[in-house]
């Protein structure tokens, strides 16, 4: 007992946890063990699970980025395919007109459908009643017959096709309808019955198609387009109000405003699209009309705007007008923005409080500034550039109520 009393705790604990039969066998992570490297097909796995991971991820943007040009191309497959087998069904002599009747009808937006199914369905008809009209009352039997009697078919109708673009296939229905009964020897009245079938079904299918599988309305892609170019003009904003004393060089203010033409000009088709869907009862949507016209007027202000800047001002003036033209910047390329999310969102305006407070600073500065008498010394030509900027900031506040009435009638319930 006295020698075990004498030794020290750590004498006497030591065998218990050194003895090879009670070591602890718990694995050390720490180990090289488990943290030797993978071997050559683990890692040859890995990376090829890494390569299709980022395939996959790079497949799904391309996908998402074009994903309204794959759904059109798959809606004018259907579509081809639907009119061949209903052609064939009906036993159409030619249902080559069926198939491309639908191609043609088949559009990007269900609006544009709707109008080149008419456009196409009346030129059709109107050229089939004419040109079987003249193929069954003037007998052709030679060839020269024939020509004078294609030149008396072609003419006029390419005339009338002259005013009216969407009528181009005016000329085409006559010449088939003409041309097909000598190669089928089939009768005229025959092959203009024909005609109108086959575009018929076609022209049917098409729409059907486009109304049922992954429809696009025109509606929507205003919505977008709209958007799009309001926060264009956000931007333009920002460019040209950033810095008032500097004028930006011609390149640099063209490509600004082609950019803003350019979504214009994509903004007034899908428009008269969305129009199309309303008279046709097929959207409950508001009025294009307003909406295009505030663009167009708020386009005109930003081409203003970028004329009106780089106008070198005296200090004191600076010392006026330099704060506000900030503010109006900054909450009117904010305010522009959030219109533009809004419309895409389908959410209420933004407020038009902190815009508006930004424009009276601008003009009781303005005011002063005049009253004052500190733009007697300017150069005559920054004077101008002045009362011009004061003139286009005018207008851009009274069109930015506009744009916060109509971005309302858009997304309201």
């Amino acid at each position: 007992m006295a020698q075990l009393a004498l030794s020290s705790p750590e004498s006497w604990l030591k065998p218990a946890f050194t003895s090879p039969s009670r070591q602890c066998r718990c694995p050390d992570f720490r180990s090289s063990y488990y943290l030797r490297p993978l071997e050559p097909r683990h890692q040859l796995m890995l990376a090829n699970e890494t390569r299709i991971a980022r395939l996959l991820s790079s497949i799904h943007k391309y996908v998402h980025r074009y994903r309204l040009q794959f759904i059109l191309a798959l809606r004018v497959t259907v579509g081809a395919l639907l009119a061949l087998a209903l052609a064939q069904v009906l036993h159409l002599h030619l249902p080559l007109w069926a198939v491309l009747t639908s191609v043609i009808v088949t559009q990007a937006s269900l609006g544009r459908s709707v109008k080149v199914a008419k456009d196409y369905l009346i030129g059709t008809f109107a050229g089939v009643a004419y040109g079987g009209a003249i193929a069954i009352l003037i007998p052709h039997e030679s060839e020269w017959a024939l020509l004078a009697v294609l030149a008396l078919a072609v003419a006029p109708l390419a005339f009338i096709a002259s005013f009216r673009v969407n009528f181009n296939v005016l000329p085409v229905t006559a010449i088939i309808v003409l041309l097909v009964p000598s190669m089928q020897h089939v009768s005229p009245a025959a092959s203009a019955l024909d005609r109108v079938l086959e575009v018929t079904v076609g022209g049917a299918v098409g729409f059907i198609v486009s109304f049922l599988l992954f429809p696009a309305r025109a509606h929507a892609i205003t919505i977008q387009a709209a958007a799009d170019m309001l926060e264009l003009m956000a931007d333009a904003l920002s460019r040209f109000l950033e810095d008032h004393t500097r004028e930006l060089d011609l390149m640099e203010r063209r490509r600004i405003h082609d950019g803003i033409a350019a979504a214009l000009t994509r903004l007034n088709a899908t428009g008269a699209e969305a129009e199309h869907e309303r008279n046709a009862r097929l959207t409950s949507g508001p009025d294009t009309g307003p909406l295009l016209r505030t663009l167009l007027r708020l386009r005109h202000d930003i081409v203003m705007l970028g004329r009106a800047v780089g106008c070198e001002l005296p200090e004191a003036v600076a010392a006026q007008l330099a704060p506000p033209l900030n503010k109006i910047e900054t909450e009117g390329h904010a305010f522009l923005r959030a219109s533009g999310a809004a419309l895409r969102d389908q959410n209420p305006p933004p407020a038009l409080g902190a815009v508006d407070a930004a424009f009276r600073d601008y003009i009781e500065r303005f005011d002063a500034v005049r009253r004052e008498g500190m733009t007697r010394d300017m150069k005559s030509e920054d004077a101008e550039r002045l009362f011009a900027l004061g003139f286009a900031l005018e207008q851009l506040r009274e069109h930015l109520v506009e744009v916060h009435r109509v971005v309302g009638e858009w997304t309201r319930d």
